[in-house]
């Protein structure tokens, strides 16, 4: 067999792996992409669509609603295809590189067809391709890493994460002008073409990664035996819990939308665009980030010892008063008043904390709760429950649906009952919280109780 022309292990280094400045990059293109799309989907199915004849052809709110959950939930569903594909056949970049093919191919079909048959084929190609690179992409992250700079993994991942909110930010702005001012074809070209330089940074960065390579057919010996059962079905159970919060959090960028339409909004002296509203979050994050990692935190921490785990918790509690300030919104506009978009920005603040308290925590602890043949397929695991959150939000739209298009349950009722859920099961969750044993598996290590792995670094 030839000599693989690429490194096959995370170089030794006691500082940043040289391929992340790679995996940021082309993360952060990526993401304008989806997050753009994303942020002007619900708006281009209840304006934009068009039949065969060029007819408009428009969904209803509760349709379009259904339609971006779906389609939400497909992209984490696929995780576990294209974390089968990188950890037994091809490897984490082979399954990226090729699979980022398809994205860009679902983006060009949205580009120039605006049909729902154009819809559903161009959705369809973004949630497999999107859906195959979502395990690879944030466990190649972990995988650059091994003993000698395992304490820098927290800081890379909070730089990945930064990448997402970079770019979504600056798309969230962009592309519902171009829709309102120059129509789909432009509004969903430009991140096509950001998806094809996703791509292209991918490829130029191939020689700086460490290439992990795959298990083949031990695959399914290794991912069924006692060790690798016992770590899924401990993280399952626990990411429950994070699909109630992702069934949340992903009603920002469709029902929060439909909210903001209905609000006005003129504030700080601009006249926003409703599905504009969203880049309130991107930059939050931004500003949160280091906000929680060094001053909130170290702050609780000293009163309230945190765990990757009660951040978890804490972050349900907190998404579930976003949803109590969309609820005080909706009040407000039953009432006839037209309230100010500015409201809305205390429930994107408590959304955008609570993100940070869940997210990027159930990312990285996804990452090290794996063992170290199964990075992909534990972080399919966890895609799968921002799937099943977005599934039950779609399947709760189906049930409320009346034959005429409205809904049995809606304003205030519908975000109380959402607040109400999150926080509720906060109850339950500290009983498995407490239950759940960690350890920490990092390439080229052997597993590690999780405390006396921070106490090491």
């Amino acid at each position: 067999m030839s000599q693989s022309p690429y490194l096959t292990a995370p170089v030794k280094t006691d500082k940043m792996p040289p391929g992340i400045p790679y995996i940021i990059g082309n993360e952060a293109a990526e993401r304008f992409n989806f997050y753009g799309m994303r942020a002007v989907l619900v708006v281009f199915m209840t304006q934009y669509l068009v039949n065969r004849s060029g007819v408009r052809d428009v969904m209803s709110e509760n349709e379009a609603n259904q339609w971006y959950h779906w389609f939400l939930a497909s992209n984490y569903f696929f995780p576990m295809l294209g974390a089968i594909l990188a950890d037994a056949f091809w490897g984490k970049y082979r399954t990226i590189f090729w699979v980022s093919l398809v994205y860009c191919a679902g983006s060009v079909v949205l580009a120039f067809d605006h049909t729902r048959l154009g819809l559903g084929v161009g959705l369809g190609l973004i949630a497999l391709g999107a859906g195959g690179i979502k395990p690879c992409v944030s466990s190649n992250v972990g995988d650059q890493f091994g003993a000698d700079n395992q304490h820098l993994l927290s800081r890379a991942f909070g730089w990945f994460y930064f990448s997402i909110n970079f770019g979504s930010f600056f798309s969230i702005l962009l592309i519902p002008w171009l829709l309102q001012n120059h129509g789909p074809g432009p509004a969903f070209g430009l991140p096509a073409g950001l998806m094809l330089l996703a791509t292209l940074v991918f490829w130029l960065g191939r020689r700086k990664f460490a290439h992990i390579p795959p298990a083949g057919k031990r695959f399914l010996r290794d991912t069924f035996n006692p060790e690798g059962l016992s770590a899924m079905g401990r993280l399952s159970v626990l990411f429950i819990f994070v699909a109630i919060f992702w069934s949340l959090w992903d009603q920002s960028g469709g029902e929060w939308v439909l909210q903001a339409a209905k609000m006005d909004l003129h504030f700080a002296g601009i006249d926003w665009i409703a599905s504009q509203i969203q880049a309130l979050n991107a930059i939050m994050i931004l500003a949160f980030i280091p906000l929680f990692q060094y001053l909130i935190y170290p702050a609780i921490d000293k009163i309230f010892p945190l765990t990757p785990l009660r951040k978890i918790g804490l972050g349900l509690i907190v998404i579930g008063l976003a949803f109590f300030v969309s609820a005080w919104i909706e009040t407000r506009i039953a009432a006839g008043l037209r309230p100010n978009i500015g409201w809305q920005i205390p429930a994107y603040a408590l959304l955008s904390a609570s993100e940070v308290m869940v997210s990027i925590t159930a990312l990285e602890f996804a990452y090290t709760q794996a063992p170290k043949h199964m990075k992909s397929i534990v972080m399919a695991l966890y895609l799968l429950s921002i799937s099943a959150g977005n599934a039950f939000t779609a399947i709760v739209h189906w049930f409320l649906a009346n034959p005429d298009g409205t809904t049995k349950l809606h304003g205030a009722a519908y975000y109380n009952f959402y607040a109400f859920l999150a926080i509720g099961c906060v109850a339950v969750f500290v009983f498995v919280a407490k239950r759940y044993q960690e350890k920490v598996y990092l390439q080229g290590d052997t597993p590690v109780p999780l405390a006396e792995a921070a106490a090491e670094t």
